[in-house]
Protein backbone atom coordinates (compact mmCIF):
# COMPACT_ATOMS: atom_id res chain seq x y z
CA UNK A 1 0.00 0.00 0.00
CA UNK A 2 1.40 3.15 -1.13
CA UNK A 3 2.28 6.16 1.87
CA UNK A 4 -0.09 8.28 0.15
CA UNK A 5 -2.68 5.68 0.46
CA UNK A 6 -2.13 5.01 4.06
CA UNK A 7 -2.43 9.03 4.50
CA UNK A 8 -5.57 9.46 2.90
CA UNK A 9 -6.70 6.52 5.34
CA UNK A 10 -6.19 8.23 8.37
CA UNK A 11 -7.17 11.45 7.36
CA UNK A 12 -10.99 9.52 6.62
CA UNK A 13 -10.58 7.30 9.96
CA UNK A 14 -10.48 10.85 11.62
CA UNK A 15 -13.47 11.49 10.47
CA UNK A 16 -15.13 8.28 10.90
CA UNK A 17 -14.46 8.16 15.25
CA UNK A 18 -14.97 11.60 15.74
CA UNK A 19 -12.69 12.26 18.41
CA UNK A 20 -11.55 15.64 18.06
CA UNK A 21 -10.19 15.68 21.48
CA UNK A 22 -7.44 13.78 20.32
CA UNK A 23 -5.62 16.26 18.45
CA UNK A 24 -4.59 19.69 19.64
CA UNK A 25 -3.40 20.85 16.16
CA UNK A 26 -3.67 18.56 13.19
CA UNK A 27 -2.09 19.16 9.65
CA UNK A 28 -3.59 19.83 6.66
CA UNK A 29 -3.92 17.06 4.71
CA UNK A 30 -2.94 18.40 1.36
CA UNK A 31 0.39 18.89 2.85
CA UNK A 32 0.67 15.50 4.55
CA UNK A 33 -0.40 14.35 1.11
CA UNK A 34 2.83 16.28 -0.90
CA UNK A 35 4.90 14.66 1.45
CA UNK A 36 3.67 10.98 1.23
CA UNK A 37 4.13 11.37 -2.82
CA UNK A 38 7.60 12.57 -1.73
CA UNK A 39 8.18 9.52 0.44
CA UNK A 40 6.48 7.47 -2.55
CA UNK A 41 8.94 8.71 -5.23
CA UNK A 42 12.08 8.19 -2.85
CA UNK A 43 11.33 4.76 -2.17
CA UNK A 44 10.40 3.79 -5.69
CA UNK A 45 13.58 5.20 -6.92
CA UNK A 46 14.99 2.61 -4.86
CA UNK A 47 16.18 4.52 -1.67
CA UNK A 48 16.13 2.81 1.62
CA UNK A 49 13.41 4.77 4.20
CA UNK A 50 13.08 1.71 7.33
CA UNK A 51 9.58 3.80 7.99
CA UNK A 52 8.36 4.53 5.09
CA UNK A 53 4.70 4.46 5.03
CA UNK A 54 4.05 4.47 8.74
CA UNK A 55 2.02 7.55 10.49
CA UNK A 56 3.20 9.30 13.52
CA UNK A 57 1.56 11.97 16.20
CA UNK A 58 3.55 13.78 18.34
CA UNK A 59 2.32 14.97 21.98
CA UNK A 60 2.18 18.34 22.48
CA UNK A 61 4.71 18.99 24.59
CA UNK A 62 6.98 17.83 21.84
CA UNK A 63 8.16 20.14 19.20
CA UNK A 64 6.73 19.67 15.72
CA UNK A 65 8.40 22.17 12.98
CA UNK A 66 5.69 24.92 12.49
CA UNK A 67 3.03 23.53 14.73
CA UNK A 68 2.44 24.99 17.80
CA UNK A 69 4.29 23.51 20.75
CA UNK A 70 1.86 23.98 23.84
CA UNK A 71 1.98 21.47 26.40
CA UNK A 72 -1.92 21.59 26.68
CA UNK A 73 -2.25 25.07 27.75
CA UNK A 74 -3.00 27.65 24.95
CA UNK A 75 -1.42 30.42 26.52
CA UNK A 76 2.07 28.94 26.73
CA UNK A 77 2.27 28.23 22.95
CA UNK A 78 5.40 29.18 20.93
CA UNK A 79 6.20 27.33 17.54
CA UNK A 80 9.35 25.97 16.69
CA UNK A 81 11.42 26.11 13.36
CA UNK A 82 12.76 23.06 14.16
CA UNK A 83 10.97 19.25 15.11
CA UNK A 84 12.39 18.04 18.55
CA UNK A 85 15.24 15.08 17.61
CA UNK A 86 12.73 12.29 18.01
CA UNK A 87 10.48 14.00 15.43
CA UNK A 88 13.36 14.46 12.93
CA UNK A 89 14.43 10.91 13.07
CA UNK A 90 11.28 9.19 12.78
CA UNK A 91 10.76 11.67 9.60
CA UNK A 92 14.04 10.69 8.36
CA UNK A 93 13.55 7.14 8.37
CA UNK A 94 10.78 7.67 6.18
CA UNK A 95 7.46 8.61 8.88
CA UNK A 96 5.26 11.05 8.27
CA UNK A 97 3.66 13.15 11.11
CA UNK A 98 0.07 13.90 11.21
CA UNK A 99 -0.07 16.31 14.37
CA UNK A 100 0.17 16.80 17.86
CA UNK A 101 -2.12 15.27 20.68
CA UNK A 102 -3.86 16.39 23.51
CA UNK A 103 -2.53 15.51 26.90
CA UNK A 104 -2.78 15.99 30.49
CA UNK A 105 -1.81 19.62 30.90
CA UNK A 106 2.10 19.90 31.34
CA UNK A 107 2.36 16.65 31.15
CA UNK A 108 0.95 16.44 35.16
CA UNK A 109 -1.27 13.93 35.52
CA UNK A 110 -2.05 9.85 34.54
CA UNK A 111 -5.61 10.58 33.89
CA UNK A 112 -5.67 12.35 30.41
CA UNK A 113 -8.68 14.65 31.55
CA UNK A 114 -7.02 17.58 32.83
CA UNK A 115 -6.66 19.78 29.38
CA UNK A 116 -8.62 22.75 27.90
CA UNK A 117 -8.70 20.98 24.77
CA UNK A 118 -10.97 18.55 26.49
CA UNK A 119 -10.73 15.31 28.42
CA UNK A 120 -9.35 12.13 26.20
CA UNK A 121 -12.07 9.38 26.34
CA UNK A 122 -10.76 5.70 26.60
CA UNK A 123 -10.60 4.18 22.37
CA UNK A 124 -12.93 1.07 23.75
CA UNK A 125 -15.24 2.83 26.58
CA UNK A 126 -15.91 6.35 25.97
CA UNK A 127 -17.46 6.78 29.49
CA UNK A 128 -13.91 5.81 31.32
CA UNK A 129 -10.71 7.73 31.02
CA UNK A 130 -8.07 7.20 28.58
CA UNK A 131 -5.28 7.20 30.76
CA UNK A 132 -2.35 10.47 31.04
CA UNK A 133 -0.57 12.08 30.49
CA UNK A 134 -0.19 10.66 27.01
CA UNK A 135 -3.54 10.57 26.27
CA UNK A 136 -4.24 11.78 22.53
CA UNK A 137 -0.82 9.98 21.27
CA UNK A 138 -2.45 6.67 22.82
CA UNK A 139 -6.13 6.85 21.69
CA UNK A 140 -4.73 7.55 18.10
CA UNK A 141 -2.56 4.60 18.27
CA UNK A 142 -5.25 2.14 19.51
CA UNK A 143 -8.15 3.74 17.00
CA UNK A 144 -5.99 2.91 14.30
CA UNK A 145 -5.11 6.50 13.09
CA UNK A 146 -1.25 6.62 13.51
CA UNK A 147 0.74 3.34 13.40
CA UNK A 148 2.95 5.47 15.99
CA UNK A 149 2.98 7.91 18.91
CA UNK A 150 5.32 9.67 20.58
CA UNK A 151 4.50 10.25 24.58
CA UNK A 152 6.42 11.39 27.43
CA UNK A 153 6.89 9.06 31.21
CA UNK A 154 7.81 10.90 33.97
CA UNK A 155 5.19 8.73 36.55
CA UNK A 156 3.91 6.89 34.13
CA UNK A 157 2.55 8.31 31.08
CA UNK A 158 3.90 6.40 28.40
CA UNK A 159 2.28 3.48 30.42
CA UNK A 160 -0.94 3.94 31.99
CA UNK A 161 -2.20 5.49 28.59
CA UNK A 162 -1.27 1.80 26.70
CA UNK A 163 -2.67 -0.32 29.49
CA UNK A 164 -5.86 1.45 29.33
CA UNK A 165 -6.38 1.31 25.76
CA UNK A 166 -4.74 -2.32 24.80
CA UNK A 167 -1.75 -1.27 22.81
CA UNK A 168 2.27 -1.07 23.90
CA UNK A 169 4.19 1.64 25.78
CA UNK A 170 7.74 1.26 25.91
CA UNK A 171 9.21 3.34 28.36
CA UNK A 172 13.47 3.85 27.68
CA UNK A 173 16.12 3.97 30.37
CA UNK A 174 16.50 7.57 31.05
CA UNK A 175 18.74 9.39 28.66
CA UNK A 176 18.52 6.80 25.82
CA UNK A 177 16.38 8.66 23.90
CA UNK A 178 16.96 12.58 23.37
CA UNK A 179 14.53 15.29 25.69
CA UNK A 180 15.47 17.96 23.70
CA UNK A 181 12.92 19.78 22.22
CA UNK A 182 10.64 18.89 24.60
CA UNK A 183 8.82 20.72 27.52
CA UNK A 184 10.13 19.42 30.72
CA UNK A 185 7.86 18.39 33.40
CA UNK A 186 10.55 17.20 35.70
CA UNK A 187 13.60 17.08 33.68
CA UNK A 188 15.63 14.43 35.50
CA UNK A 189 12.96 11.77 35.16
CA UNK A 190 11.31 12.54 31.80
CA UNK A 191 11.60 10.23 29.27
CA UNK A 192 10.15 9.87 25.73
CA UNK A 193 8.14 7.00 25.11
CA UNK A 194 6.63 5.14 21.98
CA UNK A 195 3.29 3.65 21.29
CA UNK A 196 2.28 1.01 19.06
CA UNK A 197 0.10 -1.53 18.54
CA UNK A 198 2.33 -4.17 18.64
CA UNK A 199 6.13 -4.55 20.09
CA UNK A 200 7.88 -5.09 17.11
CA UNK A 201 6.43 -1.66 15.41
CA UNK A 202 7.10 0.05 18.92
CA UNK A 203 10.54 -1.68 18.88
CA UNK A 204 11.89 -0.54 15.39
CA UNK A 205 10.76 2.86 15.97
CA UNK A 206 12.47 2.96 19.29
CA UNK A 207 15.53 2.12 17.29
CA UNK A 208 15.55 4.85 15.55
CA UNK A 209 15.18 7.09 18.73
CA UNK A 210 18.08 6.21 20.52
CA UNK A 211 21.42 7.73 21.09
CA UNK A 212 24.59 6.51 22.82
CA UNK A 213 23.63 7.19 26.43
CA UNK A 214 25.23 10.73 27.61
CA UNK A 215 26.28 9.12 30.95
CA UNK A 216 28.61 6.05 31.93
CA UNK A 217 26.92 2.93 31.79
CA UNK A 218 25.77 1.34 35.41
CA UNK A 219 27.30 -1.74 35.84
CA UNK A 220 24.42 -4.58 35.52
CA UNK A 221 24.31 -7.61 37.73
CA UNK A 222 26.11 -10.71 36.10
CA UNK A 223 23.47 -13.02 35.01
CA UNK A 224 24.12 -16.49 35.42
CA UNK A 225 22.36 -18.74 32.46
CA UNK A 226 19.09 -20.42 32.83
CA UNK A 227 15.65 -19.32 32.23
CA UNK A 228 14.22 -15.54 32.67
CA UNK A 229 13.84 -14.67 36.06
CA UNK A 230 10.97 -12.70 36.70
CA UNK A 231 9.92 -11.00 40.05
CA UNK A 232 6.23 -11.09 41.34
CA UNK A 233 5.13 -9.51 44.44
CA UNK A 234 2.99 -11.79 47.23
CA UNK A 235 -1.28 -11.07 45.83
CA UNK A 236 -1.38 -8.99 49.31
CA UNK A 237 0.93 -6.15 48.40
CA UNK A 238 -0.61 -5.58 45.36
CA UNK A 239 -3.21 -3.44 47.31
CA UNK A 240 -6.75 -3.01 46.33
CA UNK A 241 -7.21 -3.71 42.45
CA UNK A 242 -10.50 -3.30 40.43
CA UNK A 243 -12.37 -6.49 40.13
CA UNK A 244 -11.01 -9.07 38.02
CA UNK A 245 -7.72 -7.77 38.16
CA UNK A 246 -5.95 -9.92 40.42
CA UNK A 247 -7.13 -12.54 38.83
CA UNK A 248 -5.66 -11.08 35.49
CA UNK A 249 -2.22 -10.72 36.97
CA UNK A 250 -2.05 -14.05 38.38
CA UNK A 251 -2.61 -15.19 34.41
CA UNK A 252 -0.23 -13.24 32.89
CA UNK A 253 2.59 -14.42 35.81
CA UNK A 254 1.34 -17.87 35.17
CA UNK A 255 1.75 -17.69 31.32
CA UNK A 256 5.31 -16.19 31.45
CA UNK A 257 5.87 -19.34 34.27
CA UNK A 258 4.21 -21.47 31.15
CA UNK A 259 6.78 -20.33 28.86
CA UNK A 260 10.19 -21.63 31.11
CA UNK A 261 10.60 -18.02 33.29
CA UNK A 262 11.37 -18.78 37.21
CA UNK A 263 8.77 -16.73 39.04
CA UNK A 264 10.32 -15.03 42.24
CA UNK A 265 8.47 -13.52 44.98
CA UNK A 266 9.92 -9.67 46.15
CA UNK A 267 9.02 -7.57 48.84
CA UNK A 268 7.09 -4.67 46.64
CA UNK A 269 7.34 -2.04 49.56
CA UNK A 270 10.32 -0.18 48.65
CA UNK A 271 9.00 0.22 45.19
CA UNK A 272 5.93 1.36 46.69
CA UNK A 273 6.93 3.44 49.06
CA UNK A 274 9.24 5.52 46.75
CA UNK A 275 6.29 5.98 44.41
CA UNK A 276 4.38 7.92 46.76
CA UNK A 277 7.79 10.34 47.34
CA UNK A 278 7.05 11.52 43.77
CA UNK A 279 3.95 13.69 44.31
CA UNK A 280 3.93 13.58 47.99
CA UNK A 281 7.43 14.75 48.45
CA UNK A 282 9.81 16.97 47.56
CA UNK A 283 10.60 16.07 43.92
CA UNK A 284 7.74 17.80 42.49
CA UNK A 285 9.64 20.61 43.31
CA UNK A 286 11.10 20.17 40.00
CA UNK A 287 7.69 20.79 37.95
CA UNK A 288 7.29 24.02 39.20
CA UNK A 289 11.35 24.80 38.33
CA UNK A 290 9.74 23.55 34.95
CA UNK A 291 6.75 26.06 34.35
CA UNK A 292 6.40 27.34 37.83
CA UNK A 293 7.14 30.78 36.89
CA UNK A 294 4.33 30.89 33.68
CA UNK A 295 1.81 29.64 35.92
CA UNK A 296 2.70 32.40 38.28
CA UNK A 297 2.16 34.98 36.08
CA UNK A 298 -0.55 33.45 34.32
CA UNK A 299 -2.33 33.12 37.15
CA UNK A 300 -1.79 36.62 37.81
CA UNK A 301 -3.46 37.79 34.54
CA UNK A 302 -6.64 35.71 35.09
CA UNK A 303 -5.51 32.10 34.57
CA UNK A 304 -7.80 31.24 31.99
CA UNK A 305 -6.44 28.36 29.90
CA UNK A 306 -5.18 26.76 33.03
CA UNK A 307 -6.27 23.26 34.49
CA UNK A 308 -6.61 23.77 38.08
CA UNK A 309 -5.58 20.86 39.16
CA UNK A 310 -2.49 20.96 37.55
CA UNK A 311 -2.01 24.84 38.64
CA UNK A 312 -2.32 23.33 42.48
CA UNK A 313 -0.10 21.13 42.07
CA UNK A 314 2.43 22.94 40.47
CA UNK A 315 2.18 26.33 42.36
CA UNK A 316 1.93 24.36 46.13
CA UNK A 317 5.81 22.99 45.22
CA UNK A 318 6.98 26.54 45.11
CA UNK A 319 7.04 26.96 48.64
CA UNK A 320 8.68 23.07 49.35
CA UNK A 321 11.86 24.16 51.64
CA UNK A 322 15.05 22.69 50.38
CA UNK A 323 15.91 20.79 53.24
CA UNK A 324 12.76 18.49 52.46
CA UNK A 325 14.44 17.80 49.10
CA UNK A 326 17.77 16.53 50.44
CA UNK A 327 15.54 14.83 53.64
CA UNK A 328 13.97 12.88 50.30
CA UNK A 329 16.90 12.38 48.15
CA UNK A 330 18.21 10.36 51.14
CA UNK A 331 15.20 8.80 52.28
CA UNK A 332 15.21 7.60 47.95
CA UNK A 333 18.67 6.60 48.09
CA UNK A 334 17.48 3.77 51.02
CA UNK A 335 14.50 2.58 49.10
CA UNK A 336 16.57 2.02 45.79
CA UNK A 337 19.45 0.11 47.61
CA UNK A 338 16.48 -1.94 48.95
CA UNK A 339 15.18 -2.53 45.64
CA UNK A 340 17.82 -3.89 44.55
CA UNK A 341 18.61 -5.64 46.73
CA UNK A 342 14.69 -6.93 46.48
CA UNK A 343 15.29 -7.76 42.34
CA UNK A 344 19.22 -9.24 43.18
CA UNK A 345 19.80 -10.97 39.48
CA UNK A 346 16.26 -11.02 38.78
CA UNK A 347 15.61 -10.11 34.54
CA UNK A 348 12.70 -8.06 34.93
CA UNK A 349 9.81 -7.36 37.82
CA UNK A 350 5.88 -7.99 36.70
CA UNK A 351 3.63 -5.99 37.82
CA UNK A 352 0.08 -4.55 36.86
CA UNK A 353 0.13 -1.35 35.23
CA UNK A 354 -2.10 0.33 36.92
CA UNK A 355 -4.64 -0.59 39.90
CA UNK A 356 -8.07 -0.17 38.27
CA UNK A 357 -9.59 1.91 35.32
CA UNK A 358 -11.48 4.89 36.51
CA UNK A 359 -14.43 6.37 34.73
CA UNK A 360 -14.26 10.11 33.74
CA UNK A 361 -16.74 10.52 36.97
CA UNK A 362 -14.67 9.28 39.32
CA UNK A 363 -12.24 10.94 38.50
CA UNK A 364 -14.17 14.18 38.47
CA UNK A 365 -15.29 13.82 41.55
CA UNK A 366 -11.63 12.72 43.16
CA UNK A 367 -8.94 14.63 40.63
CA UNK A 368 -6.05 14.06 42.79
CA UNK A 369 -6.83 11.13 44.69
CA UNK A 370 -7.68 8.72 41.44
CA UNK A 371 -4.39 10.06 40.33
CA UNK A 372 -2.70 8.73 43.06
CA UNK A 373 -4.00 5.60 43.18
CA UNK A 374 -3.12 5.18 39.16
CA UNK A 375 0.48 6.08 40.14
CA UNK A 376 1.07 3.16 42.81
CA UNK A 377 2.91 0.75 40.47
CA UNK A 378 4.75 3.15 37.81
CA UNK A 379 5.61 6.21 39.94
CA UNK A 380 9.00 4.50 41.11
CA UNK A 381 10.52 3.21 38.01
CA UNK A 382 12.22 6.76 36.73
CA UNK A 383 12.80 7.58 40.50
CA UNK A 384 15.03 4.34 40.87
CA UNK A 385 16.53 4.77 36.96
CA UNK A 386 14.72 1.33 35.58
CA UNK A 387 13.69 0.32 32.19
CA UNK A 388 9.77 -0.50 31.34
CA UNK A 389 7.70 -1.64 28.89
CA UNK A 390 3.71 -1.95 29.19
CA UNK A 391 1.96 -4.50 27.27
CA UNK A 392 -1.59 -6.10 26.58
CA UNK A 393 -2.04 -9.14 29.01
CA UNK A 394 -6.11 -9.93 27.65
CA UNK A 395 -9.32 -8.23 28.89
CA UNK A 396 -11.00 -8.44 32.34
CA UNK A 397 -15.03 -7.64 31.83
CA UNK A 398 -14.32 -6.70 27.85
CA UNK A 399 -11.73 -3.73 28.56
CA UNK A 400 -8.09 -4.16 28.12
CA UNK A 401 -5.85 -5.15 31.20
CA UNK A 402 -1.99 -4.75 31.19
CA UNK A 403 1.14 -5.16 32.72
CA UNK A 404 4.58 -4.11 32.72
CA UNK A 405 7.89 -5.27 32.90
CA UNK A 406 10.60 -3.32 34.65
CA UNK A 407 14.21 -3.89 34.96
CA UNK A 408 17.84 -1.77 35.50
CA UNK A 409 18.20 0.59 32.97
CA UNK A 410 19.94 -0.64 29.54
CA UNK A 411 18.07 -3.39 29.91
CA UNK A 412 15.52 -2.71 27.70
CA UNK A 413 16.22 -5.29 24.88
CA UNK A 414 16.09 -7.80 27.53
CA UNK A 415 12.33 -6.58 28.79
CA UNK A 416 11.28 -6.69 25.30
CA UNK A 417 11.76 -9.87 24.75
CA UNK A 418 10.33 -11.12 27.82
CA UNK A 419 7.17 -9.34 27.05
CA UNK A 420 6.83 -11.35 24.29
CA UNK A 421 6.19 -14.58 26.11
CA UNK A 422 2.58 -12.45 26.65
CA UNK A 423 1.81 -11.87 23.55
CA UNK A 424 -0.71 -14.22 22.24
CA UNK A 425 0.39 -15.74 19.26
CA UNK A 426 -1.29 -17.69 16.35
CA UNK A 427 0.53 -20.10 14.00
CA UNK A 428 0.52 -19.61 10.28
CA UNK A 429 1.64 -22.18 7.10
CA UNK A 430 3.57 -20.87 4.41
CA UNK A 431 5.16 -22.59 1.44
CA UNK A 432 6.29 -19.86 -0.73
CA UNK A 433 7.93 -16.55 -1.15
CA UNK A 434 7.50 -15.99 3.02
CA UNK A 435 9.56 -19.28 3.56
CA UNK A 436 13.14 -18.39 5.10
CA UNK A 437 15.27 -16.38 2.83
CA UNK A 438 12.81 -16.09 0.48
CA UNK A 439 11.98 -12.24 -0.70
CA UNK A 440 8.84 -11.83 1.36
CA UNK A 441 10.35 -13.39 4.61
CA UNK A 442 11.24 -10.28 5.87
CA UNK A 443 7.44 -8.98 6.18
CA UNK A 444 7.03 -12.17 8.76
CA UNK A 445 9.87 -10.74 10.43
CA UNK A 446 8.47 -7.17 10.79
CA UNK A 447 5.38 -8.36 12.64
CA UNK A 448 7.10 -10.11 15.09
CA UNK A 449 7.17 -13.86 13.42
CA UNK A 450 9.21 -16.28 14.59
CA UNK A 451 10.33 -19.54 13.21
CA UNK A 452 8.74 -23.18 14.86
CA UNK A 453 9.25 -26.03 12.48
CA UNK A 454 9.84 -27.10 8.74
CA UNK A 455 7.26 -29.74 7.89
CA UNK A 456 4.74 -30.80 4.80
CA UNK A 457 1.16 -30.29 4.07
CA UNK A 458 -0.75 -33.64 4.35
CA UNK A 459 -0.92 -35.08 1.03
CA UNK A 460 -4.22 -33.37 -0.59
CA UNK A 461 -2.20 -30.26 -2.28
CA UNK A 462 -0.76 -29.43 -5.43
CA UNK A 463 1.46 -26.28 -6.04
CA UNK A 464 1.76 -24.43 -8.64
CA UNK A 465 3.87 -21.59 -10.12
CA UNK A 466 2.29 -18.07 -10.65
CA UNK A 467 2.84 -15.52 -12.62
CA UNK A 468 3.51 -12.77 -10.45
CA UNK A 469 6.26 -10.39 -8.78
CA UNK A 470 8.29 -11.07 -6.94
CA UNK A 471 7.76 -14.82 -7.91
CA UNK A 472 5.71 -17.06 -5.77
CA UNK A 473 3.37 -20.49 -5.50
CA UNK A 474 -0.31 -21.37 -5.28
CA UNK A 475 -0.93 -24.11 -2.83
CA UNK A 476 -4.49 -25.35 -3.46
CA UNK A 477 -6.20 -28.33 -1.90
CA UNK A 478 -7.27 -31.34 -3.88
CA UNK A 479 -7.89 -34.14 -2.47
CA UNK A 480 -7.00 -37.13 -4.05
CA UNK A 481 -4.73 -36.80 -6.24
CA UNK A 482 -2.33 -34.23 -4.29
CA UNK A 483 1.31 -34.79 -2.97
CA UNK A 484 2.92 -33.61 0.17
CA UNK A 485 4.26 -29.80 0.03
CA UNK A 486 7.09 -28.69 2.24
CA UNK A 487 6.28 -26.06 4.73
CA UNK A 488 7.48 -24.02 7.24
CA UNK A 489 5.01 -23.27 10.41
CA UNK A 490 5.80 -19.90 11.86
CA UNK A 491 4.41 -17.93 15.25
CA UNK A 492 3.58 -14.70 14.88
CA UNK A 493 1.03 -12.05 17.51
CA UNK A 494 -2.70 -11.91 16.67
CA UNK A 495 -2.12 -8.79 15.70
CA UNK A 496 0.50 -9.05 13.44
CA UNK A 497 -1.76 -11.90 11.45
CA UNK A 498 -4.49 -9.74 11.16
CA UNK A 499 -2.31 -7.21 9.43
CA UNK A 500 -0.96 -9.70 7.18
CA UNK A 501 -4.22 -10.73 6.19
CA UNK A 502 -5.29 -6.93 5.37
CA UNK A 503 -2.39 -6.76 3.07
CA UNK A 504 -2.78 -10.03 1.24
CA UNK A 505 -3.00 -9.43 -2.09
CA UNK A 506 -5.09 -11.38 -4.27
CA UNK A 507 -4.68 -14.38 -5.90
CA UNK A 508 -3.93 -15.32 -2.23
CA UNK A 509 -6.08 -15.84 0.41
CA UNK A 510 -5.60 -17.19 4.13
CA UNK A 511 -7.36 -20.52 4.65
CA UNK A 512 -7.26 -24.18 6.69
CA UNK A 513 -4.00 -25.99 5.79
CA UNK A 514 -3.54 -29.23 6.57
CA UNK A 515 -0.22 -30.15 7.92
CA UNK A 516 1.36 -33.81 7.48
CA UNK A 517 0.47 -34.59 11.55
CA UNK A 518 -3.06 -33.84 10.71
CA UNK A 519 -3.39 -30.42 12.37
CA UNK A 520 -5.03 -27.71 10.66
CA UNK A 521 -3.28 -24.04 11.02
CA UNK A 522 -4.13 -20.91 8.63
CA UNK A 523 -1.84 -20.62 5.54
CA UNK A 524 -1.60 -19.55 1.78
CA UNK A 525 -3.85 -20.59 -0.18
CA UNK A 526 -4.57 -19.92 -4.01
CA UNK A 527 -7.86 -18.83 -5.41
CA UNK A 528 -8.27 -21.44 -8.33
CA UNK A 529 -9.07 -18.50 -11.18
CA UNK A 530 -5.27 -17.56 -10.65
CA UNK A 531 -4.12 -21.11 -11.68
CA UNK A 532 -4.43 -20.98 -15.63
CA UNK A 533 -1.05 -20.77 -17.39
CA UNK A 534 0.53 -21.61 -14.47
CA UNK A 535 2.84 -24.54 -14.31
CA UNK A 536 1.97 -27.08 -11.93
CA UNK A 537 5.15 -27.74 -10.07
CA UNK A 538 3.85 -30.29 -7.29
CA UNK A 539 6.53 -32.95 -9.09
CA UNK A 540 9.39 -31.06 -7.04
CA UNK A 541 7.64 -31.32 -3.51
CA UNK A 542 7.89 -27.61 -2.93
CA UNK A 543 8.94 -24.02 -3.53
CA UNK A 544 12.48 -23.98 -2.89
CA UNK A 545 13.18 -26.84 -4.74
CA UNK A 546 11.44 -25.74 -7.60
CA UNK A 547 13.79 -22.49 -7.46
CA UNK A 548 16.71 -24.92 -7.22
CA UNK A 549 16.42 -27.07 -10.18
Amino acid sequence: MSTLTRVRRAYARIGTVDRPEIWIDLRPQAEVEAEARTIDARTAAGEHLPLAGKLFAAKGNIDVAGLPTTAGCPSYAGTPDADAPVVARLRAAGALVLGTTNLDQFATGLVGTRSPYGAVRNALDPARISGGSSSGSAVAVALGIVDLALGTDTAGSGRIPAAFNGIVGLKPTRGLVPTAGVVPACASLDCVTVFARTLPEAEQALAHLTSPPGRDLPVLPQRTPGPWRVAVPPPEQLGELDEGWAAAYAAAAGQLASEGAELRTIDLTPFTEAAAMLYEGAFVAERYTAVGSFIDKSIAEGGADLDPTVAGIITRARDIPAHRLYADQDRLATLRARAQDELGDADALLLPTAPGHPTLAEVAADPLGSNARLGRFTNSTNLFDLAAVAVPAGEVAGLPFGVMLIGPAFTDERLARIARLLEPRLRVAVVGAHLSGQPLNPQLLSLGAEWERTTTTAPRYRLHALRTTPPKPGLVHVGEGGAAIEAEVWTLPAEGLGRLLAALPRPMALGQVELADGGHVPGFLCEPEALVDAADITAYGGWRAYLNR
